[in-house]
């Protein structure tokens, strides 16, 4: 009989977690004493608080364990990966889907920690993306930022429909509710003012072009009683609190990102982009300069000018203006978005209708 030889393991000492939100089970997998050959397995239950977690890594350097793998599960992963982190363990974050997918796993498994030390092992486990400890505090603010604009939003949605629910189509005259103009009305509508004329005369700049519009959309003012106007009110006293806190972010994103002004600048140059976009972009990058196959932004291709592209996993949307050229040659003269952030946008005249898989005439065969 012809003796074999396994392949080596990526590692011989690993720790499989799977973190919940008050308790964690954690399997150690070492080789075994009497036979090398053999793994020997163990699985703990600890609790997810700090002594909890010293606890672990106190039972790792027993068996002098130095690495650790755990599923990204909700945010309950971060004060444990921290905290083994700062021990001096090497932490890696293991996306669900991946290793739920991986051939072999039992159907019926009682913990999760089994198969996360068994398939790190074996270096079957894609680590995920961890900022580093900077961009963590960097990537709270500007999260925090982009959950208050769309609060913000949603407040200004809510004034738009209470507008509506009054007969004031003020929404349908100006470009932008928020504005000078329709802020001005608004709040002499809340003071107690139904005359038209005199609303429409609140009109600044270009929006005087179309005061006979604004007292068309304003004859409906009789609708509009004190109740509207104490919602109005509250909501509008919301959007400039959120407005207020959105401004102090701001500034400390700005100083927390003063030592990479260089690269915002260069983010700045591209195509579409603003202050607010690059800052976003290093923020969920980690480390600026980051390519896409490094970090966690994705190349993605422009199918139309003026594509949004999701350069980060629901956290960013960023405007990239796409070009083509067809015909002879095409190939040759075809545009790149510039900075690792975007690809080469599919060409605009692309045969088949919405969904249809033919190639255009700029796609590589």
């Amino acid at each position: 009989m012809q003796e074999v030889t396994d392949e080596p393991l990526y590692r011989d000492r690993v720790c499989g977690i799977d973190i919940g939100k008050a308790q964690m089970a954690a399997t150690i997998r070492v080789p075994s004493e009497k036979n090398p050959a053999r793994r020997m397995s163990e699985t703990r239950m600890f609790g997810t608080t700090k002594a909890g977690v010293l606890e672990l890594a106190d039972w790792m350097r027993v068996w002098q364990v130095d690495a650790a793998v755990m599923e990204a599960t909700s945010d309950y992963w971060k004060p444990v990966f921290y905290r083994l982190e700062a021990e001096g363990f090497e932490c890696v974050l293991a996306d669900a889907k991946q290793v739920r997918n991986l051939p072999g796993r039992p159907k019926r498994d009682p913990s999760d920690s089994q198969w996360l030390a068994c398939c790190f092992e074996r270096g079957s486990v894609t680590s995920c993306f961890v900022a580093t400890p900077e961009f963590r505090i960097i990537r709270l603010h500007t999260r925090r930022r982009r959950d208050l604009t769309g609060e913000r939003t949603r407040e200004k949605q809510r004034a738009e429909k209470l507008l509506e629910d009054a007969a004031l189509k003020l929404s349908s005259v100006l470009t932008d509710l928020h504005g000078v103009t329709g802020r001005d009305i608004m709040d002499r509508l809340i003071a107690g003012q139904r005359d038209p004329k005199v609303l429409a005369q609140c009109a600044r700049t270009r929006a005087r072009r179309k005061i006979p519009q604004l007292r068309e959309a304003l004859e409906g003012a009789e609708f509009f009683t004190e109740y509207h106007a104490r919602l109005l009110r509250s909501i509008l006293d919301r959007i400039d609190a959120i407005t207020a806190e959105i401004d102090q972010l701001s500034q400390v994103i700005g100083e927390l990102l003063a030592p990479y002004e260089e690269q915002l600048q260069q983010a700045e140059s591209m195509p579409g982009w603003e202050r607010r976009a690059a800052q976003d972009v290093i923020a969920e990058s980690g480390s600026p300069g980051a390519s896409p196959r490094q970090g966690p932004l994705r190349t993605v291709r422009a199918r139309h000018p003026g594509t949004r592209l999701k350069q980060a996993p629901r956290t960013l949307r960023a405007r990239v203006l796409a070009s083509c050229a067809c015909g002879p040659g095409a190939r040759g003269r075809r545009r790149c978005v510039s900075g690792g952030f975007g690809s080469r946008p599919a060409c605009h005249a692309r045969p088949g209708g919405r969904g249809s898989r033919r190639r255009s005439p700029c796609e590589p065969r």
